[in-house]
C-alpha cells in the first residue's frame, strides 16, 4: 500500500483552503439565505413527514425536526460555498459573471 507524505506546503494550501470554506460560509449573507431556505423547506418536509404527528394522534419525534431543518441549511451553505470555489479556480474571485 502506497501512503502519501504531504510536504509541508501542502498543509498551508490545504489549510488555508479550509479557511477560505470557512470564511465563505459565514460571509456575504450565505448564514441568512441558508436560514430562510431551511425554515422554508424544512417547514414542507415537516409536514410531509410529520403531518400526522402534528395535525394528529402521532408522536412528534424532535430529533427528526431538527434534522429536517438543518440539511436544507447545510445544503444551501454548500451550494453557496462550492459556487464561490468554483469562481475562484477559474477567475481568481468569486464567480465574477464572467
Amino acid at each position: 500500500m502506497k501512503t502519501t507524505v504531504l510536504k509541508p506546503s501542502d498543509r498551508i494550501t490545504s489549510t488555508s483552503r479550509l479557511s477560505r470554506i470557512c470564511s465563505y460560509c459565514l460571509s456575504d449573507g450565505v448564514p441568512r439565505r441558508s436560514f430562510v431556505v431551511a425554515l422554508i423547506v424544512g417547514a414542507i418536509l415537516n409536514l410531509i413527514n410529520q403531518g400526522d404527528a402534528l395535525f394528529g394522534e402521532g408522536h412528534i419525534n424532535p430529533i427528526k425536526i431538527i434534522l429536517t431543518f438543518a440539511v436544507p441549511y447545510c445544503v444551501a451553505t454548500y451550494g453557496a460555498v462550492s459556487y464561490r470555489m468554483s469562481g475562484t479556480r477559474t477567475s481568481g474571485g468569486p464567480a465574477s459573471g464572467k
